[in-house]
């Protein structure tokens, strides 16, 4: 597991440990990261709260190893758990735990999934279509793009990737399949793109590489099962941050916090009853993005959104 001992600062770490930092000061204090990754958010939390503990969650066990190695003497206060995040329920029962302090989900790919490149996560090199985030399960990219019909593939391009040119990829995909490995689907996408139109927007085989990723990994679904377990876990107090990078995990996220940051009585009642007032208070104004200094020196942060929230009740 050589060659990520220097890697990326994590993005947006140093606001991500001032905005978690104050529910993790006290002897005890839990901090769930669910994509544990190479471990850089995690050292710059435990380093920054020395009395609180990890407990780093991460479907790669690629990632586990390097995350151990790089947490060196702070992984005696880690508890590594193989899982997707969206199973954080269990892992707190496993650990018999009912609340925590902290929670953390950078929905992006790790370094070590987009520099891996046999691992099939980029579109600029050539590699074997494979995109899962657990390699030792489920379908890869190439069973979903050879066995998925146009209609299929279209409805994920558009919806996952928001490619406007989903139809047209999805015919030109099926119509020359079966693809193993990425440079000739990079080219039937290419292809299959209006020449005026592949100069504009970035990469012309990003979205569909998007779409696909999202696809295989059941990312949105995932996202959707853990904000409201991942909210119900957190104890008064407690403060939860997400990044996103994409609009659609984005506007799951705003959903997820404003639906608990709102009280339920209705307008017109004088007095809110306790049992009606809102459990969470949002501690970013909208989501904050990386300054242009991190995006100079992290271009991968270009996309990032931030959003906080801290329980400030019991739900009712």
């Amino acid at each position: 597991m050589q060659g990520f001992t220097d890697v990326h600062d994590p993005v947006m770490r140093d606001r991500i440990v001032d905005l978690l930092r104050p529910a993790l000061s006290h002897p005890g204090a839990i901090y769930v990261d669910g994509t544990l990754g190479l471990a850089g958010h995690a050292i710059a939390i435990l380093q920054a709260c020395p009395e609180a503990r990890l407990i780093g969650i991460d479907r790669d066990l690629d990632a586990h190893a390097v995350a151990r190695e790089r947490l060196g003497d702070l992984a005696e206060r880690a508890t590594l758990v193989h899982a997707v995040y969206d199973e954080l329920p269990d892992v707190l029962d496993d650990l018999g735990l009912t609340t925590v302090d902290a929670i953390l989900l950078d929905l992006g790919l790790s370094s070590l999934q987009i520099d891996r490149t046999e691992r099939g996560f980029a579109y600029r090199v050539d590699a074997p279509l494979d995109m899962r985030m657990n390699p030792t399960e489920g379908p890869t990219a190439a069973d979903v793009l050879n066995t998925y019909s146009a209609r299929e593939l279209s409805r994920i391009l558009s919806r996952y990737g928001e490619e406007r040119f989903a139809d047209r990829i999805a015919r030109a995909i099926v119509e020359q399949r079966p693809f193993e490995t990425s440079a000739r689907l990079v080219e039937t996408i290419s292809g299959a793109i209006p020449a005026a139109a592949r100069h504009t927007g970035g990469h012309p085989a990003k979205r569909t590489f998007q779409a696909l990723r999202i696809e295989v990994n059941r990312e949105l679904e995932a996202l959707d099962g853990v904000l409201p377990a991942a909210i119900d876990a957190l104890a008064v107090g407690g403060r939860m941050a997400v990044l996103a990078y994409h609009s659609l995990e984005d506007r799951a996220v705003k959903r997820a916090f404003a639906a608990k940051a709102t009280d339920r009585a209705p307008r017109e009642m004088p007095l809110v009853p306790d049992h009606l007032k809102a459990e969470l208070a949002l501690l970013t104004r909208g989501a904050e993005k990386p300054t242009p200094e991190e995006i100079a020196a992290n271009p991968r942060a270009a996309s990032a959104r931030l959003r906080v929230a801290e329980r400030t009740k019991e739900a009712a």
